[in-house]
């Protein structure tokens, strides 16, 4: 599937979740997003910490569903998260990985373990109590509220496409001082 796609499904299913999204898909949920007020997307600046900041934006608010938009290679510098997120079962929490096996926004480089490492078994063995392997869109699209609907933590690992073929589009630039603004005043509005 394609991550843009997937980016789609999940924010046309979202609600008023909390989404925080790096790498790829925070680059593409600003031009998707159904609620880009209830958004920290850090395309680049979150260096693998966005599940840690999902984490505890989902323990500051368990009123509220918080969805994390993850990377691969995001989440292989921050892969302590699962544990610390797991122990601490935010039933509001739902993580999604984006396992294209690259590193997409720094030129396609493969990510280590690429093609042998499995992130589901990861999550599974961290104790995440729902864990979901998805590989297409329509599959994605079936299920998803179901599993977003259930109380988590829920891990879903999206086998999306490197698309080394496609040139990164031009996705507007969100500036994270501006989304923090918004996102915070949001907040405080719900």
């Amino acid at each position: 599937m394609e991550s843009f796609e997937a980016v789609k499904v999940i924010s046309q299913h979202r609600g008023d979740a909390l989404i925080v999204a790096e790498m790829t898909p925070g680059a593409e949920l600003p031009v998707v997003s159904t609620r880009p007020e209830f958004d920290l997307p850090f395309n680049w600046a979150a260096m693998g910490k966005g599940s840690s900041l999902a984490l505890g934006l989902a323990l500051a608010r368990p009123d509220r569903k918080v969805f994390v938009l993850d990377g691969d290679g995001s989440l292989l510098m921050n892969l302590g998260s699962l544990v610390t997120i797991a122990h601490m079962a935010p039933p509001n929490f739902t993580h999604f990985l984006f396992d294209n096996r690259v590193y997409r926004c720094t030129g396609g480089q493969p990510v280590p373990g690429a093609g042998r490492l499995s992130f589901a078994n990861l999550a599974r063995e961290a104790g995440y109590p729902n864990v979901y392997e998805f590989a297409d869109v329509e599959t994605l699209e079936n299920k998803i509220d179901s599993v977003i609907n259930q109380a988590g933590p829920n891990f879903v690992c999206l086998k999306v496409s490197p698309a080394l073929d496609k040139p990164i589009p031009p996705f507007p630039y969100v500036r994270v001082s501006d989304a923090v603004g918004r996102f915070r005043a949001a907040l405080q509005r719900s």
